[in-house]
Parts: C-alpha cells; sequence; structure tokens
C-alpha cells in the first residue's frame, strides 16, 4: 500500500485522514460506516484539512491500542487490516476496512447508544431503522421488492395496467407473473410481492404511501419560487412518461440552422434525462419513509433524487465506470421487458455521453443526505484555460512518480516562484495534488490528481 497514492486522493466515501488516534469514537464511526457501506482506508498520522503527514508517536504501541478499540467496540465483531506504512522518520497506521459480511455494525462502545453508521460522501451518519433493514438485505443478498405481502393476494394486482406496460399483446399468464416475480408462493398461497404492488398494485399508495414523483419547476436558482408543480401518484412506469412530459413542458429549446432546416435543440438531452428519471425509479430504496422521488427542474439545472444511497459495496467511481447493483429485482425485471432499461450499468455511460455530446457540462452524481442525486447542467461550460506550459507540467508529473518543485521547473523552463504559482492553480482546479509534512515543507512532492472530474459525494 503506497501512501502517496491514497493521499492523492480526496477524502470521501472510502478515505478518510485522522490526525491521531486519540479519540476513539470518530475512529469507531468511520470504521463502523465503511464496513456498512462500501469499505474504505482511515489513515492516522495526516491532517484531515490539509493532508498535510503528521505520523504517529510510537507506532507499534498505537496499532496495538487501535486494534483493541475496533475489537472491542464495533458488533458484531470486525476485524480490519492494519498496516504500518513508513514515511520518512515516522509511520502512518491504515487501516483498511472491507464491506462486513455480518451488516449492519453497530458501534458499542464510545457512544451513548449504540448505533449504525452508513458513509455519505466524507461524512458518517445515524442508520434509521429502514436503512439498517436494507444493510441487512443486503447482506443476505436479498431484495425488498421480492419479499411476499403476505395479507394481499393476487386480485390485488392489477393485471390491466401490467398488459399495458409490457410490448406484448397478449395478456400476461400466471407463469409470467412467477417468471417475473410478481407472485410468489408462501404457505401454500400464490401472494404478491412489494414490487407487484409497487409497481401494479390497486391500491398501491395506501401500502406504500411515497411511493410518487413529486415534479417542479422553480424560478432561479433555488426552491423559493414555484412556477409549475405536480404530484404523479400514476403506476410507475406510466408516471415516468408523465414526468418526462413535465420536464419537456418546462425546460426550453433553443433552434440551429442545418442547411434549409431549422433543428430544434432541447435544453437537456432527452436521453440523459430519460436515463436519470427510468434509474431513479428503478433504483430507489422504497423502503423508505416519507422520501418521494423528487424531480426539480432550475433556471440553470435538472435534479433528480431518489431515496436510498448506493447499494452497499458501489462507490460513484464504480457507477461512472459501469459497476451495477440492482437494487430492486422485481421492477429491474419489469422495466427491462417494458423496454424501458436496456442493459444494466450501460444508462450511466448514456447520460454521459449524451451531454458530452450537446457540449454540456459533466453531470454530476452525489449521495445527499440518504438519498441519490442525479444533476444535469444546462449551461455550456468552456474548458479550463490552459496553456502549453500547463500541459507541459502536467505531462511531466504524468510520466513521474511525484516531482519537486524544482523539478517541475526544470521540465517547464520557468522560475520556482512562477512555478509555484502554476502549481497551485492546477491544484485548484482538482488536476494536482501536494504531497507533504507541511506547505513549508521543503521535501513536498507533487502528484496528477487520482480521480479528477466532478464526482466527488458531498
Amino acid at each position: 500500500m503506497e501512501l502517496e497514492d491514497l493521499i492523492r486522493r480526496s477524502e470521501g466515501k472510502t478515505l478518510e485522514f485522522k490526525r491521531d488516534a486519540s479519540s476513539g469514537g470518530p475512529i469507531l464511526r468511520t470504521v463502523g460506516a465503511f464496513a456498512n457501506t462500501a469499505g474504505g482506508t482511515l489513515l492516522i498520522g495526516i491532517e484531515d484539512r490539509t493532508g498535510a503527514v503528521i505520523g504517529v508517536e510510537n507506532p507499534l504501541d498505537a496499532e496495538e491500542r487501535l486494534a483493541s478499540i475496533i475489537a472491542d467496540g464495533i458488533s458484531p465483531r470486525l476485524v480490519p487490516d492494519i498496516d504500518l506504512i513508513p514515511w520518512r522518520e515516522t509511520h502512518v497506521l491504515a487501516v483498511r476496512v472491507y464491506p462486513g459480511p455480518s451488516r449492519p455494525y453497530s458501534v458499542t462502545s464510545h457512544s451513548t447508544t449504540p448505533a449504525a453508521y452508513v458513509r455519505i460522501g466524507s461524512t458518517n451518519r445515524i442508520a434509521d431503522d429502514a436503512l439498517m433493514a436494507e444493510l441487512a438485505r443486503g447482506a443476505r443478498n436479498t431484495a425488498f421488492d421480492e419479499t411476499p405481502l403476505h395479507e394481499l393476494s393476487e386480485a390485488d394486482i392489477d393485471l390491466d395496467a401490467l398488459a399495458e406496460a409490457l410490448p406484448s399483446d397478449r395478456r400476461p399468464t400466471a407463469a409470467d407473473l412467477r417468471t417475473l416475480r410478481l407472485i410468489v408462493d408462501d404457505q401454500g398461497r400464490k401472494v404478491p410481492t412489494v414490487g407487484a404492488i409497487l409497481l401494479f398494485g390497486r391500491n398501491r399508495l395506501e401500502v406504500f404511501p411515497d411511493a410518487w414523483v413529486h415534479v417542479g419547476r422553480f424560478r432561479g436558482t433555488d426552491k423559493r419560487s414555484v412556477i409549475d408543480s405536480a404530484d404523479i401518484r400514476t403506476y410507475p412506469v406510466t408516471a415516468i412518461e408523465q414526468a418526462l412530459a413535465f420536464i419537456a413542458r418546462n425546460t426550453s429549446a433553443a433552434y440551429e440552422i442545418s442547411g434549409a432546416r431549422r433543428l430544434e435543440v432541447p435544453e437537456y438531452p432527452p436521453v440523459a434525462v430519460r436515463e436519470a428519471v427510468v434509474n431513479a425509479v428503478a433504483h430507489a430504496d422504497y423502503s423508505q419513509q416519507g422520501a418521494p422521488i423528487r424531480v426539480a427542474i432550475f433556471d440553470d439545472r435538472l435534479e433528480i433524487t431518489s431515496p436510498g444511497i448506493l447499494v452497499a459495496g458501489l462507490t460513484i467511481p464504480d457507477v461512472l465506470s459501469g459497476v451495477s447493483k440492482l437494487r430492486n429485482r422485481v421492477i429491474g425485471r419489469v422495466l427491462r421487458e417494458a423496454n424501458l432499461i436496456e442493459q444494466w450499468g450501460s444508462g450511466i455511460q448514456r447520460m454521459r455521453a449524451a451531454c458530452q455530446a450537446a457540449g454540456l457540462a459533466e453531470p454530476l452524481f452525489e449521495e445527499v443526505a440518504t438519498s441519490f442525486r442525479v444533476t444535469l447542467f444546462s449551461a455550456r461550460l468552456e474548458a479550463a484555460e490552459m496553456d502549453v506550459v500547463d500541459e507541459k507540467a502536467l505531462a511531466a508529473l504524468r510520466d513521474a512518480a511525484g516531482l519537486s518543485t524544482s523539478e517541475v521547473a526544470g521540465r517547464i523552463e520557468r522560475s520556482p516562484r512562477a512555478t509555484r504559482t502554476r502549481l497551485q492553480r492546477l491544484i485548484d482546479a482538482g488536476l494536482v495534488v501536494e504531497i507533504g509534512s507541511s506547505p513549508n515543507d521543503p521535501q513536498r512532492r507533487y502528484f496528477l490528481a487520482e480521480e479528477p472530474g466532478r464526482y466527488e459525494p458531498r
């Protein structure tokens, strides 16, 4: 494990810095949150705000004490990997935590009451009962929408709505219902699943009162002034189309001349909008209460927010690279049969490609509180202004395992003072990372940022 490789990344869902191990509570919360979500690495001996490498005193004693704190303070028992990483004349403690097979993990000491935590961006949040149940289902590899509803029957499913949603002209058969897991055998009875009622339940909102879509158009860039809004409470397949129609009605279109024709160009690429709305319906955590899917249109952006953080084990970089874990298996199967989902994991790529082709900024993907949000931006952003010297500095860092100020200065043929100014600008742009024990460290070195881009969760 190379320390420089870790520090080049920003603190986030899978990485946290701590100056020391003097306080057990924050350490336990971070370790437990890592185990409950996507795993991660806790580095002790690094200032969390500056990234300066401080190191730890008496590293062997600190390692033993840290192992005891974690072993005694988290239940079920959790045993992460703890390594001592040498750094100049000192060491940094690295605690590597993997997604735990016995989720949820709770902090049982250094806290007034036991609590399970999840990792949201670079913060640790207490998991409520619904989220703890979701963590447990993930550990068992079961889905909420496959849960049988014992008190209901097949008659509670609107089969006409199901037939209308599917492309086939024939009426769905009993075999179709079983294949799609809309109906399961439970204690000698055929009963609907949660997914069946969410999608086509005749009284779906009585069973799941928050399974609807709120859409709104706001004046300006905040929610103080509402221009138009609607509560879409129809079946999800229909709700998707109604939400898309609302977005189309409340966003502008430009016109471009191509040859003899005038072409209408929507404010947001329809492909990207459709993928964002469909993904929100497909991946929402319907076990949460008080959190419908929300679509908010502002003057400068479109936000689609669905309840539920990413499925345990996933990070936003994973999602951007095409990794997908379906939270709702029944809903996913039906949406795929309805031709609303093409291929698992491909929606995010299509969204990004559509925005790029339209000359728009990269969409923003983030976990906010206990929700997942996709933001599309309407402005055509110009590329950051970089001259030949900046490009040369980035190329030098790309070809080297860290360079000092003087080494970069030699590569770009500028004075150390002018080089520091350029490097600071590249750091501010998120393209370069500075690693050292302090801003005045003569041995500090510069690296290319490992994860440049607009996807760091808040």
